[in-house]
């Protein structure tokens, strides 16, 4: 077993013991796309995580309608073998969204060697995390994440629907940016989300309305564990998709699920901390250090490789537009929302960065290490920062983020620096699964498709 894992299994015995009620556990790993595949087990069989739980090693490359992908190594190539699932040392978490008392256990996965090839996206943050403290330093990391909520059917056209407000009965309208009265009117959710943070140790902060029909955000805490962040990000998604169930809604972190509304988004602040504690971007003022502006430079030279992981699907890139408070320019300016890097203004004490490209629909896992192995790189190679950006950057003459799926596909394979951020097995099983996805859709002939051009032309 790992490092802790004797402990951590202590206390899986010694929960169980409190809560006898808890008949079954969920046991998973997270995969590519950022959702957790895994087992329904009885809680007789526990004791089997202190061996490990076996899973196929290709479950955590599988496509996004949860299909083998052919061309991934870990399919045929390896006899579609299995993986070692070992405790994250978190859990068990309670699911206050089902009818029975059932806990999810997490899991990370090593091949039958013990080894890290196997493509485990948490195992990938962890390796960038080894970098940080390698060179005597450690992040701290926020996530802001942004979900909608709809009515739990769907049109007669197959499309999302607002919900209905709970104090009103009429489907919301229009956007509600900052509305107190939109938090109050679905406070029994909310009130729930923040109940079932504070059962499953996810650290919770502000919550307000966007500006989309029944959009929302909710912020998590900043932490000085980017394992544990990310894991937060996960577990929280999955958290708001099964109380939302619960209250009669549908949620969804889809980047863009109505084209002419708000998309959805994933910001993730951070800082980095020296041995002695201390915020390696403060200067004591609102500039900010030498350092911070190397962190940046790695973000925006790492920019276009890396938006395969902030626009990981189709629907990602109908938010990748202009003018939509989601960033396409490749620069960074202080309190600027238009630029893809911002530093945040306040406290030169919490001075830090915070970048804005990845969308909701995103692996948490995957965004924080190419954003954070980025930032290292360019702080270990002293990488020169451009000017920053004042006013409009979307109007500012600078390059774009590849705005389309396969272009982001080829800046990913060509990219120098995620080639040094990922290992070659996640890489493969990534690339073979997004173009696995790309052919599948681009077989579908959409509806505007056909009521466009089936008489027309």
């Amino acid at each position: 077993m790992s490092v802790g894992l004797e402990e951590a299994d202590k206390q899986l015995q010694g929960w169980l013991q409190s809560n006898s009620e808890v008949a079954r556990l969920q046991v998973a790993v997270c995969d590519l796309n950022g959702v957790m595949r895994g087992k329904l087990i009885p809680r007789e069989q526990a004791e089997k995580l202190r061996n490990g739980i076996r899973m196929p090693l290709s479950a955590l490359g599988i496509d996004i309608w949860g299909e083998d992908v052919i061309g991934s190594e870990q399919v045929f190539e390896t006899g579609d073998g299995d993986g070692i699932c070992e405790f994250t040392g978190r859990g068990p978490l309670p699911l206050p969204w089902l009818d029975s008392p059932t806990a999810l256990i997490p899991l990370w996965m090593l091949d039958e060697q013990m080894q890290d090839t196997t493509g485990d996206p948490r195992r990938a943050l962890a390796a960038v995390c080894a970098s940080y403290k390698a060179a005597g330093l450690r992040p701290v990391i926020a996530t802001e994440l942004e979900f909608y909520l709809f009515d739990a059917q769907l049109s007669d056209t197959g499309q999302p629907q607002p919900p209905s407000s709970p104090f009103t009965g009429r489907p919301t309208e229009g956007g509600a940016l900052y509305a107190l009265d939109e938090l109050e009117a679905y406070e029994h959710f909310i009130k729930d989300v923040y109940e079932g943070c504070d059962a499953q140790g996810i650290a919770a902060d502000a919550a307000i309305a966007e500006n989309g029909n029944g959009q929302f955000e909710i912020n998590l805490l900043h932490l000085d564990d980017p394992l544990r962040a990310a894991d937060d990000a996960v577990l929280f998604k999955r958290l708001v998709k099964g109380l939302a169930r619960k209250h009669g809604y549908r949620a969804s972190f889809m980047a863009k699920p109505y084209g002419n509304r708000s998309g959805s988004g994933m910001h993730l602040h951070f800082s980095v901390l020296d041995n002695a504690g201390d915020n390696v971007f403060d200067d004591g003022g609102d500039a900010g250090t030498e350092a911070l502006r190397h962190a940046v430079a790695g973000c925006l030279a790492a920019a276009a490789q890396s938006t395969l992981l902030f626009a990981p699907h189709q629907n990602s890139y109908r938010r990748l537009r202009p003018n939509t408070h989601a960033p396409i320019a490749i620069g960074w300016g202080y309190e600027n929302r238009t630029a893809l890097v911002r530093i945040p203004g306040g406290s030169h004490k919490a001075r830090r960065i915070e970048h804005r490209a990845a969308g909701a629909d995103s692996n948490p896992y995957l965004v924080i290490a190419a954003v954070l192995g980025a930032a290292l790189e360019g702080m270990q190679k002293q990488l020169p920062c451009p000017d920053p950006i004042e006013g409009d950057a979307y109007n500012a003459g600078l390059d774009n983020l590849p705005l389309s799926w396969q272009g982001a596909l080829a800046a990913f394979v060509d990219g120098d620096c995620m080639q040094k951020v990922f290992n070659s097995t996640l890489r493969q099983m990534l690339v073979a699964c997004k173009e696995q996805e790309i052919e599948a859709l681009a077989t579908q002939v959409s509806d505007i498709e056909v009521r466009s051009y089936l008489d027309a032309v």
